[in-house]
C-alpha cells in the first residue's frame, strides 16, 4: 500500500533542501496564474460596460433617425434636416403590430434656473413612452401624463445630476424651475443611470412634454417636427418584423418610391451593442488563451526542473529503490513535487494577479472586475499543468534501474 503522508513529507523536504530553485520554479507559474486573471479581469470589465449600458437603453430597442435629403440637386448628410414628425411617430404606435411603444425626442440645450443656482443641460421633449421603452424608474415624485403631452403642460422631469445641481438635499419634487425664461414644475426625480460607455452622464438631462418643446420652448422647422424616435419592440423576436414595418410604413407616409432613397435610417440598437458585447467577450477570451501560454512556460519549466532533480537524486533513487520503494512510490513522489510547486505558485499567482488588477484599475484608469470564476480556472489550470509537466519526470525516475541507480555518481 502506498503510504502518502510520507512520500508528501519527503517530496517536501527535497524542495526545501533546494529553496531557490524551488522558487524559480514557481515563478512561471506565479506569472501565468498572475497574467490570466489581470486579464480576465480587464476583458470581464469591458462585457460589463457593455451589458450595463444595454440595461440603460432598455431592451427591444429601435432607434430612427432622419436621414440625408437633397436641396438644390446638392445631397446633404445624414440629420441635416429633420423629417421626422409627431404623427410619424403616432403612426407608427398605431399602425405597427410589432412596436408596443413609441418614444418621440425633440431636443436641445437649454439653461437651467432655480432660485440663485443655475446649470447648463441637455432638455429632452418627449412622451410618457420614453420611460417605458427605456425601462428607467423614477425615484420620487412621477412621470408626465399624456394629458400633459396634449395640453403642452409645463411640467419636467429631472436628472438626478440635475436634481443634485440645482436643488441639493432639497425636494425638487413641486419647486418651479425656469428654463429658457419658460417656469416649468418639476414633477419627478428619475433614478440615476450612471454614465455610458462614452463617459456620457446620463443623468445629465432634464426630460418635458414633446408638445412642449415644440410650441414654447424650441419651436420646430415645420409643423410637428421631432428629431428621433425611440421604438420599442414586443419582443426581441420581432426586432426584425418591427424595423420592416416601421420601415414600409415611413416609406409610405414620406411617399418614398422604389428607387429613391430612405430620407429616414432606422437602427436595430439592441443588435448592435449586443455584437459589442460579443465581441468583448470573445477579446476576454483571447486575452485568457494569451495569458495562458505564461502557464504552458511556467509548466515546461516544471518539467526541465524536475528531470534535473531525477539526475541529481539519481543515487538516493536507488537507495529508496533497495530499501524497498514500488515503482508507483518513486512516480508519486516526483508528481507530488510538481503538484506542490504548482499549488504554492498559484497561491501566490493568484494574490499577484488580483494586485496587478488593482494597480491597473488606479494607475491606468482600467476598469477591472475580477470574477470568482477566473481565479478557481487560474487556480485550478496551475495544479493541471503541475501533474500534466511532472508525470514525464516521475516516470522517467520510476524507471530506474537501482543497481545502476546505486552506481551513479
Amino acid at each position: 500500500m502506498i503510504n502518502v503522508p510520507s512520500i508528501v513529507s519527503i517530496s517536501l523536504r527535497a524542495l526545501r533542501v533546494n529553496k531557490m530553485r524551488s522558487a524559480l520554479t514557481m515563478l512561471g507559474i506565479i506569472i501565468g496564474v498572475g497574467a490570466v486573471i489581470a486579464m480576465l479581469a480587464v476583458g470581464t470589465a469591458a462585457s460589463k460596460k457593455i451589458s450595463e449600458f444595454i440595461s440603460s437603453i432598455g431592451s427591444n430597442i429601435l432607434m430612427v433617425f432622419p436621414g440625408a435629403t437633397t436641396a438644390g440637386g446638392v445631397r446633404m448628410g445624414a440629420g441635416t434636416q429633420s423629417t421626422l414628425t409627431l404623427a410619424d411617430a403616432e403612426a407608427v404606435q398605431k399602425e405597427c403590430p410589432a412596436v408596443s411603444a413609441v418614444a418621440p425626442v425633440l431636443n436641445g440645450v437649454a439653461q437651467l434656473v432655480y432660485g440663485n443656482q443655475n446649470w447648463s443641460t441637455g432638455v429632452s421633449g418627449t412622451t410618457p413612452s420614453m420611460f417605458t421603452a427605456r425601462e428607467w424608474a423614477i425615484s420620487m415624485g412621477r412621470v408626465f401624463t399624456d394629458q400633459d403631452v396634449r395640453s403642452a403642460s409645463k411640467v419636467c422631469l429631472l436628472g438626478q445630476t440635475v436634481g443634485d445641481n440645482l436643488f441639493g438635499a432639497i425636494n425638487p419634487v413641486g419647486e418651479v424651475i425656469r428654463i429658457k425664461n419658460v417656469p416649468f414644475t418639476v414633477v419627478g426625480v428619475l433614478e440615476s443611470k450612471g454614465q455610458d460607455p462614452g463617459g456620457h452622464d446620463q443623468d445629465d438631462v432634464v426630460y418635458i412634454p414633446v408638445t412642449t418643446a415644440q410650441k414654447k420652448l424650441f419651436g420646430t422647422s415645420f409643423p410637428g417636427m421631432i428629431r428621433m424616435m425611440y421604438i420599442q419592440a414586443v419582443s426581441l423576436e420581432s426586432m426584425n418584423a418591427a424595423e420592416r414595418q416601421v420601415t414600409d410604413l415611413l416609406k409610405q407616409r414620406h411617399h418614398i418610391g422604389p428607387m429613391q432613397d430612405n430620407d429616414f435610417s432606422v437602427r436595430n440598437l439592441t443588435q448592435i451593442l449586443q455584437a459589442s458585447e460579443q465581441s468583448a467577450k470573445m477579446m476576454t477570451i483571447l486575452l485568457g488563451a494569451i495569458a495562458s501560454v505564461s502557464l504552458l512556460v511556467g509548466g515546461i519549466g516544471i518539467m526541465n526542473i524536475m528531470l534535473v532533480s531525477v539526475t541529481e537524486r539519481t543515487r538516493e533513487i536507488g537507495i529508496r529503490m533497495a530499501v524497498g520503494a514500488k515503482t508507483w512510490d518513486i512516480r508519486l513522489q516526483f508528481v507530488i513535487e510538481a503538484l506542490i510547486l504548482s499549488l504554492i505558485g498559484g497561491i501566490i499567482g493568484v494574490i499577484f494577479g488580483v494586485a496587478t488588477a488593482e494597480i491597473l484599475s488606479v494607475v491606468a484608469g482600467w476598469d477591472t472586475v475580477i470574477s470568482p470564476g477566473s481565479v478557481v480556472l487560474a487556480f485550478g489550470f496551475s495544479g493541471v499543468v503541475g501533474i500534466f509537466f511532472g508525470f514525464y519526470p516521475a516516470y522517467k525516475a520510476s524507471l530506474l534501474d537501482p543497481i545502476e541507480a546505486l552506481r551513479y555518481e
